[in-house]
């Protein structure tokens, strides 16, 4: 179970910003351990270029993202997932697919930052928060010992973590 990769699958109604972020960090931060991907119920067909900026300055990649419909992982050829995380309430809220595998679920709501309109300077320190609340629970996800904890406590710990804000700066 220690060389086990976790697939964790990311929600948002326009896979266009929250998930993107949430996949590139989790991609970056698992270290191989957790392959991320992410998906919306209602999708975009584009990735916010606010979101690609603020991975830039995370420094992590900006390649190879695209909005894509949740029902991609619904489908039998697709990867199982491990965990199936929402990232905004409007999809937290929705009938999801069934996801082949029965992975865990919790909500890990965040606003949108692209939601607000406001200057260019503004909406790049709100997608930052969002990205910052975001690699806050996934560093604590990664903590947990998931090879010694049962699924229950797992399925607890992982709803929990939607709850924690961005670290104190």
């Amino acid at each position: 179970m220690a060389d086990k990769t976790y697939n964790v699958l990311f929600i948002c109604t326009g896979n266009s910003a929250r998930s993107i972020l949430a996949e590139g960090l989790l991609n970056h931060l698992g270290e191989g351990r957790f392959k991320a991907y992410s998906a919306g119920s209602h999708p975009t067909g584009k990735v916010n270029a606010y979101a690609l900026l603020t991975l830039e300055k995370m420094h992590l990649p900006t390649t190879g993202y695209r909005s894509k419909n949740w029902d991609e992982f619904a489908k039998s050829d697709a990867p199982a997932m491990d965990f199936v995380l929402t990232v905004c309430d409007k999809a937290a809220g929705e009938v999801c697919p069934v996801w082949p595998g029965q992975p865990m679920t919790a909500h890990w709501g965040v606003a949108d930052p692209a939601a607000l309109e406001i200057s260019d300077e503004a909406t790049e320190r709100q997608f930052m928060d969002t990205a910052l609340t975001l690699k806050r629970r996934i560093e604590l996800m990664l903590a947990l010992p998931l090879a010694r904890l049962d699924s229950m406590a797992i399925q607890r710990e992982i709803r929990d973590i939607g709850k924690v804000q961005k670290a104190a700066q």
